[in-house]
């Protein structure tokens, strides 16, 4: 994929660093995330100026695939052009603010593109319109027209970024399973997108059932296991390549429920032989693998902790599914879920702080959240059946897998405070989502 080259638009106001920190400290426009109800913020995004005639197909596509993405939060609000009173015709113009506080405006994105040929530059600034200042300086990025809708996502990351202290999972992907055909025959395919649903393409051809792919903390390669052998095996794909190899096989056993580890070297997984299924570790460098837990209990699902150094994983060892945490260095696994209900599925979030779990307490399924040592749980979602969390590359959002009672399954994605309940778009059915890191 073409590289964007960043640097900053030359005239703007001195003083006021790129880092979102420093600039946002010396302005009043500030989103606080928290729990309680969050009004979004207003703002305007005029299609950006066509800077030659080439850049006049892009001009509005930019702008809108940006206010998708910003007002996908929850925390934005998006006023229509049919509001504007003021239009932007030259990106170097100054900004009449007068005009975007009469349609009460807090914020407000300019841009700019130009085309020569494949070749495509994008700008972008951001104004805090209630003190007419600039926030942070501005942003250029140049890169191939077909990259323009991922231009889009990363100015849409600068401004999340600048206006909330947090970075941006925009210029992320997804990949999922994606159903097709009757219920009692299911196609299940491992399928890649962007985040925002663009882009779908097929990892697999559909003739074995595959399901659980997970992608690497680089997001260049995902693990997903497939029955194409008739039994349950693990596969290790290059997305670019898409060429593919068994990993962690053992005659006579199932392997599954893989997860990369933090740097991306190894794979935490459930191996199940003689009716005992157990957490191994393997080095993908070195073949070298290690059993994590020997009990007569189901132990799966497992996920590393953002240092390496600790696997959740679920467990039924106490009686019913629980959720239990240890280190890779050996001692024993303590148990974090307290509350009442069956655990599974955990997720360790990308900040390191929280949990991220599927619930199924009278008759309907969850997803929720808690801290490592099982307290502050927080239930975000119910339905007839909502599983398989995946973390935004933030630790913001989570996404997983809805099925109402007779229906498909859908991709559905809340914030973690239990706001902004959202469909995610795909070409079909679909479950199993798993959540790129941010592009490189």
């Amino acid at each position: 994929m073409t590289q964007f080259s960043r640097r900053p638009v030359l005239g703007l106001l001195a003083g006021l660093a790129l880092a979102p920190r420093a600039a946002l400290a010396q302005t009043p426009l500030r989103i606080e995330i928290n729990e309680g109800v969050i009004e979004p913020v207003p703002y305007a995004i005029p299609d950006f100026v066509a800077e030659n005639g080439a850049g006049g197909q892009y001009a509005a596509p930019l702008a809108q695939v940006i206010a998708n993405d910003l007002t996908g939060t929850g925390l934005l609000r998006d006023i229509p052009a049919s509001a504007h009173v003021g239009r932007v015709s030259s990106f170097d113009s100054p900004v009449q603010f007068a005009d975007w506080r009469a349609i009460n405006a807090r914020a407000l994105i300019t841009g700019a593109v130009r085309v020569n040929g494949r070749q495509m530059t994008v700008k972008f600034r951001l104004f805090d319109v209630v003190s007419g200042q600039q926030l942070g300086d501005g942003l250029q990025l140049d890169g191939s027209t077909d990259t323009w809708r991922r231009m889009a996502h990363r100015v849409a990351d600068q401004v999340y970024m600048r206006l909330t202290g947090e970075s941006g999972y925009f210029d992320s992907r997804v990949v999922f399973i994606a159903e097709s055909g009757p219920r009692d025959n299911r196609r299940k395919q491992v399928a890649i997108m962007d985040q925002d649903g663009d882009g779908t393409q097929f990892l697999t051809d559909g003739t074995a059932l595959a399901f659980a792919p997970r992608f690497s903390p680089s997001g260049d390669r995902i693990l997903f296991t497939s029955y194409e052998t008739g039994f349950p095996r693990i596969y290790l794909m290059d997305v670019a390549s898409r060429r593919r190899q068994v990993i962690g096989d053992q005659p006579g056993t199932m392997t599954f429920a893989p997860r990369f580890s933090p740097d991306g070297g190894s794979v935490v997984y459930s191996l199940s032989i003689d009716g005992k299924t157990d957490l191994f570790l393997l080095n993908l460098g070195s073949g070298q693998r290690w059993q994590l837990t020997q009990t007569d209990a189901i132990d799966t699902a497992p996920c590393f902790s953002p240092d390496g150094q600790r696997v959740v994983f679920e467990s039924d060892r106490s009686g019913t599914s629980q959720l239990y945490v240890m280190g890779l260095q050996g001692g024993g696994a303590t148990r974090i879920s307290q509350g009442q209900g069956r655990y599974s599925t955990p997720v360790w979030s990308p900040r390191g702080d929280l949990v991220a779990f599927t619930k199924q307490h009278n008759g309907r399924f969850h997803i929720g959240v808690m801290r490592l040592d099982g307290s502050a749980e927080r239930i975000l979602t119910a339905s007839f059946l909502d599983e398989g969390p995946t973390w935004s590359p933030n630790g913001r959002v989570i996404m997983f897998t809805r099925q109402e009672q007779g229906a498909d399954p859908v991709l559905m994605s809340v914030d973690i405070t239990g706001r902004n309940l959202r469909r995610v778009p795909t070409p079909g059915p679909a479950s199993d989502p798993s959540w790129s890191p941010l592009l490189p």
